[in-house]
């Protein structure tokens, strides 16, 4: 299935206190998505290769993981995509609209998200 093109283009983009993006769709749709959640979700291979990692307890801490979380930067990346630009330096993460609207934490998304799907996958 084809995505509608209209569905993933921002109309505007703000952030929400300090924990909070907020993203308004041209098809009027919001997404409210918490910092946490999308540091979580970095698309970049560093952090898919360190979601794989057993945790280790023993972890010496560096400065930079110490570091408050905090979003200092959101660049434009074509007309398809943002690079979100984190306090410890960390931006090598570029979310593309399409992952930032299947990224929504609103109740109408993650209902969507949690209903069986009809194609069986």
């Amino acid at each position: 299935m084809s995505a509608d093109p209209k569905r993933a283009v921002p109309v505007s983009l703000s952030r929400e206190g300090s924990d909070f993006l907020t993203i308004t769709w041209q098809d009027g749709h919001v997404s409210r998505l918490a910092w946490k959640h999308l540091r979580s979700h970095c698309p970049c291979a560093t952090c898919r290769e360190e979601k794989l990692k057993k945790p280790d307890p023993f972890q010496i801490l560096s400065q930079k993981e110490l570091t408050p979380l905090k979003a200092v930067a959101m660049v434009p990346v074509g007309h398809y995509a943002y690079r979100i630009g984190w306090a410890d330096g960390h931006d090598a993460g570029i979310f593309t609209l399409e992952n930032l609207r299947s990224l929504c934490q609103c109740p109408e998304c993650t209902s969507q998200s949690k209903a069986p799907s009809s194609t069986g996958h």
